[in-house]
């Protein structure tokens, strides 16, 4: 009763193209209504939920962008009706092709123009399609076939001829059980972090706000204790905190880009920090690298323990990230090198940008390319609340140990998804085999 192997891979299993995976190739695979079919007009508060691009994340559902229509509209478009189970593929945007599962939080939706709609044959395992669909052989086939130049897409009768390897139902079922255990896990974690992330928020507004008093507590609020706040330009602070204006609490520097010309100087081992690598608040090490030589003449070397944010850039549009270095960095100049001057401790300090991020992005502006930016003199101005030495390691040791519960959970998403990744990659190739035992083939 030796356990038997398939290999999944297109010399070895027969492809079938994509519109054989459907209940009913005509009623069941389709796109959503055009564009003038429903438009902003028909959306309404309450009824059947509307499914837009926003909701389809990478090979995951984005319950977010709660948007509905009347029933009277969805019956008119009850073509493009989809229910719980379906899946759903994302005919624009980056990743072109991606598609999820349909949630049960409502028994029915409606798709938009952009989404297309696939509702699957008893024979086939959904998860295990699912999964195929957003492997990267299956998009890289996707792209190739789509149209379009700045906004490619890919139309709903490329992606019916697109073919897909179709093992027994036993071997898909083996595949999507792996997949799904594996995505429940990658879910379990991102929850674990999306609560972190709000418990994080929620510790820095009271902290950065209200502080800690002597007693190692949280002060009383303002509505409860008036006489324990001083106002300042971003709000209530408490009163026996040092109130200052960024320019004097802070030191400032500018940096700069080597010439990339030289190849030299890009030969280096010095990080360089530019605003791409700001993807995480703890960072000691960058993308690119240059010499000392070119940091010295072209940018700046700054110790490590110093604060980075960015000053102008698209990024502005969407967040304003904040750095706070464990090595030796230069930088460009598109971001501000900061470190606090007196009792202003380095680490509180970026915490603090953090902390008063929406403050920051208010105060952007818009050049006539489009690009966002601070005026710089906006930034100055700004009053910074310094807390005692103690208080403000009071502040670190809260903020670092739940920071690093949050990097924790991060550095495990990452291992998972790589874990995905290399699974996907091996099993749906056929690089490794799937093992079938007797006992789960008889009882399929």
């Amino acid at each position: 009763s030796r356990p038997f192997c398939v290999y999944i891979c297109p010399t070895r299993c027969p492809g079938n193209a994509l519109s054989t995976f459907a209940k009913d190739g005509h009623t069941d695979f389709v796109d959503g209504p055009f564009g003038s079919d429903l438009k902003v007009s028909d959306y309404t508060e309450s009824g059947i939920r509307v499914l837009q691009l926003q909701n389809l994340g990478d090979g995951k559902f984005i319950n977010e962008n709660q948007i509905y229509t009347s029933s009277k509209k969805a019956l008119l478009l009850r073509r493009c009706i989809t229910h719980p189970g379906d899946i759903i593929i994302a005919k624009m945007a980056e990743p072109l092709a991606r598609a999820t599962l349909v949630p049960d939080t409502e028994n029915e939706y409606l798709i938009v123009a952009d989404l297309i709609r696939l509702r699957v044959s008893q024979s086939v395992d959904s998860y295990y399609l699912i999964n195929f669909i957003n492997f990267s052989d299956f998009r890289k086939e996707a792209e190739r076939l789509s149209t379009g130049t700045t906004r490619t897409r890919v139309s709903l009768s490329i992606l019916k001829k697109i073919s897909i390897p179709q093992p027994p139902l036993k071997i898909q079922k083996k595949l999507g059980g792996i997949f799904q255990t594996i995505d429940r896990a990658i879910a379990t974690t991102e929850a674990l972090i999306e609560k972190y992330q709000k418990i994080k928020a929620g510790l820095m507004h009271d902290l950065f706000n209200r502080g800690i008093g002597a007693d190692g507590k949280l002060r009383p609020p303002r509505d409860q204790a008036p006489e324990l706040y001083q106002e300042s330009n971003i709000g209530w602070i408490p009163e026996d905190w040092t109130l200052k204006f960024l320019s004097n609490a802070c030191d400032w520097y500018s940096g700069g880009t080597p010439d990339r010309k030289n190849s030299i100087w890009w030969n280096g081992d010095l990080p360089w920090l530019s605003p791409k690598d700001m993807k995480s608040f703890d960072l000691s090490t960058t993308q690119e690298k240059v010499t000392k030589a070119a940091a010295s003449l072209n940018s700046r070397i700054m110790p490590k323990n110093t604060v980075f944010i960015v000053i102008r850039g698209m990024i502005l549009a969407h967040t304003f990230p904040v750095v706070y270095s464990s090595e030796e960095f230069c930088f460009n100049q598109d971001i501000k090198a900061v470190r606090g001057l007196e009792n202003l401790n380095n680490r509180f300090l970026a915490y603090w940008f953090v902390a008063h991020r929406n403050i920051f992005l208010k105060k952007t502006t818009e050049s006539t390319h489009g690009t966002k930016r601070f005026d710089m003199k906006d930034i100055y101005e700004l009053n910074i609340g310094i807390p005692s030495d103690r208080e403000q390691s009071l502040f670190l040791n809260r903020l670092d140990s739940l920071n690093k519960k949050l990097e924790l959970e991060q550095i495990r998403l990452i291992k998972l998804k790589k874990q995905k990744s290399g699974l996907m990659h091996d099993l749906l190739t056929g690089k490794a085999p799937v093992k079938i035992d007797p006992d789960e083939a008889a009882h399929d």
